[in-house]
């Protein structure tokens, strides 16, 4: 049976994904990766110009995933608050079913690959950051006054913070403390 076009590709991924997963892991090559598929180097470099293109294709499918999500949530809850609270339970579920992601998302996975893969998972974050903007100029539903350019950036800024440090906890913990766990009592520290 011919393989649907893409399918060995999304399979690239899926293994490197898993990868990184690995709580001991340590720089990954594609020789490894190969072997894990068991097929050569070369059939790799079939799908993927370079192992830099690997981690693009793992930085658009969190991209691709954390933005469709973020998009329905500003869609479904117009309290500005509520959504921003929703945005960063999500991106910290999004970690914790997706270990492998957070390597890629803290850049653990990306040093000493091309440097363009971190500058574009800053650009993520810059984006997410953008996103819980919006949502915290948002009115609330108890109808407060609507806070300042400045309390919007420090408040977005903080939050931002506060999820990239979860998932380097995570990441660091070997992926037993999960970014959720803390979140449901921290939320109102927060969210504030």
């Amino acid at each position: 049976m011919p393989r649907v076009k893409g399918e060995r590709r999304l399979e690239i991924l899926k293994a490197l994904a898993q990868m990184l997963e690995q709580p001991k892991w340590g720089k990954i090559t594609t020789a490894a990766l190969a072997g894990k598929l068991d097929v050569s180097e070369a059939a790799l470099y079939r799908h993927f110009a370079s192992k830099a293109q690997m981690y693009e294709g793992l930085i658009e499918f969190i991209e691709t995933s954390v933005f469709s999500v973020a998009n329905k949530i500003a869609q479904d809850e117009t309290d500005g608050a509520k959504q921003a609270s929703k945005l960063v339970e999500m991106l910290l579920a999004f970690a914790e079913k997706n270990p492998g992601m957070v390597r890629v998302m803290t850049g653990d996975a990306l040093v000493g690959e091309h440097e363009r893969l971190q500058a574009r998972m800053n650009q993520f974050y810059d984006r997410f950051e953008s996103t819980l903007k919006q949502a915290l100029r948002s009115p609330g539903a108890d109808g407060r006054q609507k806070p300042s350019d400045a309390e919007v950036t420090a408040h977005a800024g903080l939050l931002t913070r506060y999820m990239i440090g979860c998932l380097h906890q995570f990441a660091k913990s070997g992926f037993t403390k999960k970014p959720t766990d803390s979140y449901a009592a921290q939320r109102r520290f927060l969210t504030a």
